[in-house]
């Protein structure tokens, strides 16, 4: 039986920003004549990481390089591929915005199996609890740490979280090796309890099997196959094998911190908490505003490789859009914004918005 009892949003007279955004943007696509859906920059970039990702890894399981810093050196760049497919690449299929077809959809949106993760957990805690109650406590599973950062004003504060400002980083990098080994497993149990497997049309005890599964099959072929049938297995010790696969993850873990943190743990950011009833006041759509930022609009490279996510206000309010047309649309979102007096947070940089989200972690650590 369900025991996750959602938050409602209490529309008074705010519903008209949504809809005048929504037909404006569905002119824009009309005008224009294109899909909503993923074009050819998408499937470029799907190749383009999928190759940052196995083709380091490639050339360490064969043994072709020359010195451990390239051994190390290749397993950053792997950890590079790791976020970048997280970010731009399995993302977008897993909101449904690569394709019309579903079924494409799905099968793209299994890379984050490939990568050590559960696509299942990963739809619920994103799509469902962080999309629909952003920086709400208690119901955004990207603002609860679990005590050991403090995300938002409304959690206990620890003595220890007056240094979280530095620590953070450090504990980002072990992030993605934390997930795909402990957490999706912990998941999977409280998504359970809450009925949310089950809304979504699954069992709990097939999933688990699924998850099992998958996690063997990830750490044989990224682990047991190179070093037992590649000639990497006679050129280092298990321990510096291993230390290079763990730096890959590190790296992933920072990066996907410095890429999602920005957009929402920051001091412009609010962090509303819902009534007795369970309710908050207004519109989902001017909440998304009110809790979410984006960052460097105008750096193309920081727009190809996070896979549009730094457009976050417009992903938030149209998630089965794909990135790909996140600029253009960005300049209709904050002209409506504007018009409606919302407010539209935007970091000019890449190093402002990480700056801006270690100014909150300060914060929130000494507050």
């Amino acid at each position: 039986m369900s025991t996750f009892k959602p938050i409602k949003f209490v529309n008074k007279d705010d519903k008209e920003f949504i809809k005048v955004l929504r037909e404006r943007v569905d002119e824009y696509f009309k005008a224009k004549n294109i899909s909503r859906n993923a074009e050819y920059r998408y499937w470029i970039k799907m190749v383009g990481m999928l190759t940052l990702y196995f083709g380091p890894f490639a050339l360490i399981s064969l043994g072709l390089f020359t010195s451990t810093w390239i051994f190390f050196g290749l397993w950053i760049l792997a950890g590079f591929g790791i976020a970048g497919i997280g970010l731009g690449v399995m993302h977008d299929a897993n909101h449904g915005s690569v394709s019309k077809n579903m079924k494409v959809n799905n099968t793209v949106g299994k890379l984050m199996n490939v990568i050590g993760g559960d696509a299942l957990n990963w739809k619920i805690q994103h799509n469902v609890l962080h999309h629909t109650f952003t920086n709400i406590d208690g119901f955004d599973e990207d603002i609860d740490p679990g005590g050991t950062l403090r995300f938002s004003p409304h959690q206990p504060r620890k003595s220890g979280h007056k240094f979280q400002f530095i620590y953070a980083w450090f504990l980002y990098g072990f992030m993605t090796i934390f997930w795909i080994t402990f957490k999706d497993f912990v998941q999977l149990a409280r998504y359970n309890k809450k009925g949310l497997v089950q809304a979504k049309g699954k069992t709990y005890s097939t999933e688990l099997v699924k998850m099992i599964f998958n996690k063997v099959l990830y750490y044989i072929g990224m682990v047991i196959i190179p070093l037992t049938l590649f000639p990497i297995g006679e050129m280092v010790s298990v321990g510096l094998y291993l230390g290079g696969f763990l730096l890959a993850h590190f790296v992933a873990g920072v990066t996907l911190g410095a890429v999602f943190q920005p957009a929402h743990v920051i001091p412009e950011c609010e962090y509303p908490l819902p009534d007795e009833n369970l309710s908050v006041e207004g519109n989902w759509a001017i909440h998304q505003l009110m809790t979410t930022a984006d960052f460097a609009q105008n750096n193309p490279i920081v727009n190809w490789y996070v896979g549009g996510l730094n457009f976050q206000i417009e992903h938030h309010l149209f998630p089965t859009i794909s990135h790909v047309h996140y600029k253009p649309i960005s300049k209709i979102v904050k002209e409506t914004a504007d018009e409606y007096g919302l407010p539209y947070y935007n970091n000019k940089t890449f190093f402002g918005a990480v700056f801006n989200h270690g100014k909150m972690l300060y914060r929130l650590g000494r507050e």
